[in-house]
Formats: C-alpha cells, structure tokens, sequence
C-alpha cells in the first residue's frame, strides 16, 4: 500500500466517524465508462461496488445488460448482480432494500460502498432513503384503463395523468405504458398521486452522505459513437446467441432489455440483420438520453466529460480531494 492511499483510507475513516453513512456514486448514462471507473476507485479505496442496473440484477443475459467479466472486476466485490431469474418481478422497492442490506454489509467490513449503474430512479431510491409506501392494486381497475390505453394510445393517457399528476407526468415518456398506468391506477385507487406518495415516502432522512460523480460527453455525437461502437462489440461477443434463447423462452423480468427484442425479427426471419442493429442502436441512444434527462434534475452531481478529462479515474480522485475524501 502506498502512503497516499493510506491517507486517503484514514481520511475514509474519518468520515465513517460522522453521523451519515459515506456513499460514493458512479453515474450517467450507458457506455460511459462507469463501471471501469467504479472498479478502479474501488481498488484505490478499498471498496465494494453494489451495482444500480434494473437489467444487470437478472441472470442469462451479461451480453445484452454489460455485466462485467471476473476479468474486468479485477478482484472487486460486487453485490446485485444476477440474482435473479430472468422471469421474475423487481421492483425498485425490492432493489433499495437489497442495496440497503449489501451497504451494510459493506460497511461492517470496513470498506466504502460504491454504487454504480445508470438507472436513476434505483440511485435516486437508495442515495436520497425513499421509503415506498403500500400501494394497492385492482386488476379490473388496471384492465380497464389498459383497454382504454388500447383505444387512445399511450399520448393521450400521459396527457390525462399531467392533469391530475403534472410532476410525475412530466417525468415519463409516452412510451413508458406501465408507469403510466401504474399512477393512474394509484390515483383512482387511492386519491393521492404518484408524487405526493413520493414525498411522503422521503420524510425519513436519509442516512447516507453521497457524493455523485456523473460520466458523460459535452459532444452528444461522441457519446452516440461510444454507444455505437459497443453495439458492435456487443454483437462480436455473441448477442445474437444470447437473444435466441431469450426468444426461445421469453422472460417477463426481461421484457423491457434493450438489446434482445430489436434483434428478434431478425431472428423470425421478418428482417435484414443490418435493420435490426441499427434499431438497436437508435433504441440504445434514445435510452441514454432519457437518461441524461433523469440525471441532470439532480444538482448534486459532480459531472466528468469524457471528451474533455483524458484520464476520468485522475479526475475522479482530484474531486475526490476537492471534497475531503482523500488527500493529494
């Protein structure tokens, strides 16, 4: 070990000495680099990483949802990785108790937790304690507003939940069916929205002192390159084997990945692969900008830009030092 790393663990201690929980967060949307970075301050810290990716918390599909190889983990512990079927349901209130659990665990081992994924409202959900409420469910009620959403079209639903919810409206694409209905289906149920069941769900304080180091490019045309690229690497490292067993047995918890269903109407037979690949590609880099979107509500983040920072992990460390976490 050498001394400024001893220092900068001393300087860990100390803040394990105050009365909030340190919690170190990797950020931003895909192909950034997070994980890479997050292994990296790991080691330099004598951390353990607990991953914040809906998709990576399934297991049969580390291609399609980027799980690191034991070889780009170099040793680093990391917690919610495939540990599920690919059929089962999660919630993001089953992910923050999980988080919640491998934190202290992490924590009673002397190290500092590192959260590191791209799904903001997991992050959100841990970094800030949400507390989610009991929400009730009626499957008449939910098939009724599905067929109408049949009817209409997802658009008009979205304009009649701002109507009642604008915050949360305001946060949901069009495309997001489920949540749609999920807060319409609360609000008939319950007569509180989605929002308001959001802030009562944060008045517990949160036990944790987070700092969030967000990755991106300034240059959005760089980071769609970077997406690009990892589709195609993606595809060299077996994707397409990988979405014909999912074909073959399709999996609800899955459902939503970006990365299989663009590639079965190839796999049918309906379409040219060079299609299917490039609605890979635009599917991916819409998602990283709904990301963004996400991301940037939050003014606690720290942002590196990748097209301007040669060496992130530097950068990374020299905020760290702006912020007395580790020292110089």
């Amino acid at each position: 070990m050498n001394s400024k790393n001893g220092r900068s663990k001393s300087i860990l201690a100390e803040l394990f000495d105050k009365n909030r929980i340190p919690l170190l967060a990797i950020v931003g949307p895909t192909a950034t680099g997070k994980t890479a970075l997050g292994v990296k301050l790991a080691k330099y810290f004598s951390g353990e990483i607990v991953s914040a990716d809906s998709m990576q918390v399934y297991e049969g599909a580390p291609i399609a949802t980027a799980v690191p190889s034991s070889q780009e983990r170099q040793g680093v512990k990391h917690h919610l990785m495939e540990i599920l079927s690919p059929d089962a349901t999660f919630t993001v209130s089953d992910y923050a108790a999980l988080a919640d659990a491998a934190i202290q665990s992490i924590i009673e081992n002397g190290k500092l937790p590192i959260l590191v994924g791209g799904t903001g409202l997991y992050i959100e959900a841990v970094v800030d304690h949400i507390r989610f409420l009991p929400a009730p469910a009626d499957g008449v009620v939910r098939g009724r507003l599905a067929k109408k959403m049949q009817e209409v079209g997802s658009q008009v639903m979205l304009e009649e939940l701002s109507r009642v919810d604008p915050v949360t409206a305001a946060r949901l694409h069009p495309n997001d069916k489920r949540r749609i209905l999920r807060a319409l289906e609360l609000y008939e149920l319950t007569g509180r929205t989605l929002s308001e069941q959001n802030a009562l769900s944060k008045a517990e304080a949160s036990p944790y002192d987070p700092l969030i180091i967000g990755l991106n490019y300034r240059d959005r045309a760089a980071l769609y390159r970077r997406i690009d690229e990892r589709v195609e690497q993606m595809l060299q490292k077996g994707l397409l084997a990988e979405a014909q067993k999912m074909l073959e047995t399709p999996c609800k918890g899955m459902a939503q990945a970006i990365g299989h269903k663009e590639l079965f109407p190839y796999l049918r037979g309906e379409q040219a692969l060079s299609e299917c690949v490039e609605r890979l590609k635009r599917e991916t880099r819409r998602y990283a900008k709904r990301q963004l979107t996400w991301f940037r509500r939050d003014e606690r983040i720290h942002w590196i830009y990748l097209d301007e920072a040669r060496d992130p992990f530097a950068a990374a460390k020299e905020l760290l030092c702006e912020k007395g976490w580790a020292e110089r």
